[in-house]
């Protein structure tokens, strides 16, 4: 306890939350991207080669290309997902007529 009465730590309970929401994020989307680059494109791909996509093998299409661009569309989620946290915990960048610095 400090003089004022108050404990010397400040509360840091906001700051938990925003980070354990922000992993949450994080593991998720690197659950999926997992599942879609070694589970469909490697351990899954004689399965999914029955299909076929855009004139290509299913199994094929996820080893070569499928990963690559569901990596793409993770990073734009987790950019999206993250302005949107950022905002909600008031630590975004923006001005006081609220246009992004």
């Amino acid at each position: 306890m400090t003089e004022s009465g108050q404990s010397g730590e400040p509360d840091n309970g906001w700051r938990q939350e925003y980070w354990k929401r922000n992993l949450r994020l994080m593991v998720t989307l690197l659950v999926i991207w997992f599942i879609v680059s070694f589970g469909f494109g490697i351990l899954l791909v004689e399965q999914l080669n029955a299909f076929v996509f855009a004139g290509f093998p299913l199994g094929f299409w996820f080893a070569q290309q499928g990963s690559i661009y569901t990596f793409v569309v993770l990073i734009l989620v987790y950019a999206l997902r993250m302005d949107r946290l950022d905002s909600e915990f008031g630590v975004d960048e923006r001005d006081e007529e609220g246009r992004r610095l």
